[in-house]
């Protein structure tokens, strides 16, 4: 009898119980490790800057040290989770990194939840304590917050300045180490849990696919709240042994005086930010010229984006493709890739080294070239990398969601796509009805659930629109209760009481009744064309 597909062993969160696999095949082997070759080999380099502040890889280290110590005194230890909501500036990634010495489990929250957001996500990973702003820590309560001012002071400088020894020790790198949520396909959001070994094998890889380049400055003004961007900006950096810039600023002027006070020469940007700069009329080739090494993810990007970037600015950004539970990316444009192959548009690059990314029928049967089907990912079974990455340990509390997900010994994106003979991925929709709004996910149960609680709304369909700059929009469709007649802006402002602002509609639309299919499903895609107006 064969065995069930998903029948894995979990443990009493939810989250896969294996093996260990193989070590990775350079250092750092753990997060806790990961400042040793900096403070080692180059201990006055600058390896963390914001706009307040800069610190070099000694400073840094002793900043870890001296946090962990005060987080160690609360009585924080293995497995207690901690979160963090502050915007990219350095107590950010002190407070990661002393989390992660402490073998503790770090919960980044984006700040631009809505409070009723930030309350659930703390209470279902039960934190022990909570780095915030002083008015995004009050939900929490005097006993479990620990603030940040603008101006630096704070309870948590505090904590860091009082003295408290290092508590350095040995960590396992298998055990969870970190949370990150991902919006809920069933009006919650689910946690997907990483261990630090598995969060370090896209850093290390880099060193090999996309080699060093003198006085490399990483800039970093995606939200490192969110795991897989503080992974592709500070620990990319420091696995790298470079410096990572912390970027406060978004609009086009803001970001570019940013990008050359510190002589930032690499950058993460989703197609919203680079439409932004490509059209700015202010904003000139010399402006940017220092920045030679752009990437473009989180979203799909036309490759009518990447022509218009090369044209102004003169280098060609690398496109590439992940997802919270691999974490971060699984496949990215080679370093010489540009856009002049028509028959790479549309692609998302090539798989990264120490993965496989096949394509699976519905009955989990692997399909060929060119033959559309579920991206589904799996570790590389030769070579330096053989068996040593892994996806998430699962989701927190959520078993049956693990066993979905990680069914048949492969991590299941819900992406559907296919590859070419040259092994490049094409993603060509979503299994899920996931709706990415300028590169931030917004899934539509999570839209309809707050708009249900509105007492004008029978029944609601959130779903995608087409726009130029953010990629989509976010758009409703709302059947009123009988006898009611709801105001749209009033809809409006009561989504944004309970959902962060990117998740709000920007259109809604009245409606008798909602298309549904013969199994009497709602067909949301049905609603497109009455929004093409």
């Amino acid at each position: 009898m064969a065995p069930d597909p998903h029948d894995l062993d979990l443990d009493d969160r939810g989250l896969v119980v294996r093996p260990d696999p193989s070590p990775m095949p350079e250092a750092p082997h753990s997060l806790a490790d990961l400042l040793v070759d900096g403070v080692d080999e180059h201990p006055g380099r600058e390896a963390l800057i914001d706009p307040y502040a800069r610190l070099t890889y000694r400073e840094l280290d002793e900043q870890v040290a001296a946090a962990g110590g005060g987080l160690a005194a609360l009585g924080i230890g293995a497995g207690d989770r901690v979160a963090c909501s502050l915007p990219n500036r350095n107590e950010l990634v002190v407070a990661f990194l002393a989390v992660q010495r402490l073998g503790a489990v770090w919960l980044g929250v984006n700040t631009n939840l809505a409070p009723t957001e930030v309350h659930w996500m703390l209470d279902d990973a039960d934190v022990s304590a909570f780095i915030s702003t002083p008015e995004r820590a009050d939900p929490m309560g005097n006993d479990r917050a620990l603030t940040v001012s603008r101006d630096g002071t704070g309870t948590w400088s505090d904590l860091v300045a009082a003295g408290h020894p290092d508590p350095r020790m040995a960590v396992d790198p298998h055990a969870p180490a970190a949370i990150s949520y991902t919006s809920g396909t069933t009006g919650h959001p689910k946690g997907a849990v990483h261990s630090q070994h598995n969060v370090l094998w896209s850093a290390i890889n880099s060193r090999t696919a996309y080699p060093v380049t003198p006085d490399e400055r990483h800039g970093n003004a995606l939200a490192c709240t969110i795991l897989n961007l503080l992974l592709l900006g500070p620990v990319w950096s420091f696995t790298r042994g470079t410096t990572a810039v912390l970027i406060d600023r978004t609009d086009p002027v803001g970001l570019t005086e940013a990008v050359q006070r510190e002589r930032v020469t690499r950058i993460l940007l989703v197609p919203t930010l680079v439409h932004d700069l490509v059209e700015h009329p202010d904003i000139t080739r010399a402006d940017l010229a220092g920045l030679t090494h752009v990437v473009i993810g989180a979203a799909h990007t036309p490759p009518e984006l990447r022509r218009r970037w090369f044209e102004k600015f003169g280098s060609w950004p690398l496109v590439g493709y992940g997802l919270t539970e691999a974490p971060s990316g699984v496949a990215r444009d080679r370093r010489d890739a540009d856009g002049t192959d028509p028959d790479a548009d549309g692609a998302a690059g090539h798989p990264l080294d120490p993965v496989d990314i096949v394509v699976l029928d519905e009955a989990g049967h692997e399909l060929p070239v060119g033959e559309v089907g579920e991206l589904c990912v799996r570790h590389h079974t030769e070579g330096r990398w053989a068996g040593v990455w892994t996806p998430m340990l699962g989701y927190w509390n959520r078993p049956e969601a693990t066993r979905e997900a990680l069914r048949g010994g492969v991590l299941h994106t819900g992406d559907l796509g296919h590859l070419d003979s040259e092994g490049r991925v094409f993603v060509k929709g979503r299994q899920s009805q996931l709706i990415l709004r300028g590169g931030a996910n917004v899934y539509p149960a999570e839209v309809e659930r707050v708009l249900l609680t509105h007492p004008d709304v029978e029944r609601a369909a959130v779903l995608g629109v087409p726009d130029d700059r953010l990629g989509e929009r976010v758009a409703a469709a709302v059947v009123p209760v009988a006898g009611r007649q709801p105001d749209v802006n009033d809809l409006a402002a009561h989504c944004a009481t309970e959902l962060a602002r990117y998740k709000v509609p920007d259109r809604f639309l009245l409606v008798d009744d909602l298309p549904r299919n013969a199994m009497g499903k709602v067909v949301p895609r049905d609603l497109l064309p009455r929004f093409a107006d």
